[in-house]
């Protein structure tokens, strides 16, 4: 049977409620209805998986515990907070929205679904967390998790992905959500897709309180759903890091400031994967003859559209050739490198997680 996919609507949902009661998780944002935590939280759980964001979140808090905090913070230290998290940009648009609740809202966090919605860096989904966790305001707040408990809900088969799909399925939440339990409405939603109606085809159909009224688990198509349109492949790009030494000090420059990765810290890279004979023929270039030229592990880094291969080499300097290489220029890099003590990196310089492999080594 044919069905209208320009409207849908949810079934019973009281079973919901009374199972996210029973089965909620433990989680320190749930714990309070400061819209400021809420929404720290809700930025740092995007991409991130929520056991891996909590000791992130206490970090961030503990140093930032209020809008006004955020906003003052010096930027190289707010990226060294998020320093592991990914996505630097997100917190740059938080400390930008931090500035302007200061300026324009008096230091008070905007209560309404629109004034939130406006702040940089919020989107429809998470002015509709914010408000609703905080303030119990009537908006639905539809992820990732929401949309596929729908579109199983539903049997709803369109591409997901697309923005019909996210204004029909945020629509049909809207409709079904009881106007005084917002915030355990929208949080169970989330819950139920967290840890029942898990994604890549394996739900815990025996588990979940919808069970009955599931139309994709009626016609066994639980597995199939929601549909996602394919994704365009990667580009991959090949790189070869290089981790210079000089003594005690390793050698690092500062990414443009636009751009992937814009204003951190990482160590010396260069284009293509090249070999030991390679990099001991780009050192002669530069009129340095390395102690010890050591290989490192490959490693590879994903992006949203963009993937990094990388090989890596460990590179121990004589004394002195640290200032010889420091004046070129990688790659035609805007910032030159600079070499800093190793005891001052962890402190004081946000390396991106995409070098997470050759940490150890610096």
């Amino acid at each position: 049977m044919e069905r209208d996919e320009k409207k849908i609507q949810l079934p019973d949902m009281t079973p919901l409620l009374s199972w996210y009661e029973k089965n909620k998780r433990n989680l320190p944002w749930r714990h309070t209805r400061d819209p400021y935590r809420i929404w720290v939280s809700e930025i740092m759980l995007q991409q991130t998986r929520v056991e891996a964001v909590i000791p992130y979140y206490e970090r961030f808090l503990a140093r930032l515990p209020d809008v006004a905090a955020l906003a003052n913070c010096p930027e190289e230290e707010l990226m060294k907070l998020w320093e592991g998290l990914g996505y630097y940009s997100r917190v740059r648009n938080m400390q930008k929205a931090a500035k302007c609740v200061m300026q324009d809202h008096g230091g008070e966090f905007p209560h309404t679904y629109e004034e939130i919605r406006a702040l940089c860096g919020i989107g429809d989904y998470t002015a509709g967390a914010i408000s609703s966790f905080a303030f119990d305001v009537p908006a639905p707040a539809v992820d990732g998790n929401v949309m596929r408990v729908v579109a199983r809900l539903c049997a709803y088969g369109e591409d997901v992905l697309s923005p019909a799909a996210r204004r029909t399925v945020t629509e049909a939440v809207r409709a079904a959500q009881p106007k005084d339990r917002a915030a355990d409405f929208n949080q169970a939603m989330i819950e139920l897709g967290a840890i029942v109606c898990l994604p890549n085809g394996v739900p815990k159909c025996g588990e979940c309180p919808l069970r009955d009224a599931c139309l994709a688990h009626a016609e066994g198509c639980e597995a199939l759903l929601p549909v996602r349109k394919k994704a365009a492949p990667r580009k991959i790009t090949p790189k070869t890091v290089l981790i210079l030494r000089e003594g005690e000090r390793v050698a690092l420059r500062r990414r443009p400031d636009t751009g992937l990765l814009a204003g951190l810290f990482e160590p010396l890279s260069l284009e293509g994967h090249l070999r030991v004979e390679d990099v001991r023929a780009w050192l002669g270039e530069c009129g340095i003859e390395p102690l010890y030229l050591t290989p490192l592990e490959s490693a590879k880094h994903i992006f949203t559209h963009l993937e990094w291969h990388m090989v890596g080499f460990e590179v121990i300097l004589r004394e002195g050739d640290g200032e010889k290489i420091a004046n070129i220029p990688p790659n035609g890099a805007e910032n030159p490198l600079f070499f800093a003590p190793r005891e001052e990196i962890d402190k004081h310089y946000a390396i991106p997680g995409a070098y997470r492999a050759y940490r150890p080594y610096m």
